[in-house]
């Protein structure tokens, strides 16, 4: 059975953490964006999680406007799944439907009650990237130009008059 990846994401701290299980376990086939679910069986106790968004196994992303499981081209102005670079742009993109089904990979869900322990408890600290050390950079030379030549300009010798 494939497993769902679930990305989720804490607005006290504004980290997000993931988990991966499986489909069945999981319990989210059916239900729509905007639900608010109990995250007791995925091993958050005491958690309520809403549901934000999504994507499938080919990345189309979720849109809440889109009823069903069902994926399908739309004309879109804005985000989730266009971000317009010229006022009044429009497009059509395939998006999937707001319902998760089997098909999808990846569900965001936003913590809405929280419960005994802290994510940061139960996943661990998330790992953040470490700066790049930054090693003694030598000078970096320039490379010189050589020696700009004159520009070679083409005469034309004049035209030897024609012998009558």
């Amino acid at each position: 059975m494939p497993n769902f990846k679930l990305v989720i994401s804490d607005p006290k701290t504004r980290r997000a953490y993931q988990l991966e299980i499986e489909q069945e376990k999981a319990g989210l086939i059916g239900k729509k964006i905007g639900e608010v679910i109990k995250a007791d069986n995925l091993g958050l106790t005491g958690y309520e999680l809403e549901i934000t968004g999504g994507s499938d196994k080919d990345g189309f992303p979720m849109r809440p406007d889109v009823e069903g499981p069902v994926r399908k081209k739309i004309l879109l102005s804005h985000p989730p799944g266009f971000h317009p670079r010229v006022k009044g742009q429009r497009k059509r993109k395939t998006v999937r439907g707001n319902t998760v089904s089997q098909e999808i990979v990846q569900v965001n869900l936003k913590v809405v009650k929280y419960g005994q322990k802290s994510l940061e408890e139960i996943f661990g600290k998330p790992k953040e990237e470490k700066p790049e050390e930054k090693k003694a950079e030598e000078p970096k030379k320039t490379a010189e130009k050589p020696e700009e030549k004159p520009e070679k300009t083409e005469e034309k010798p004049e035209k030897a008059e024609a012998k009558t």
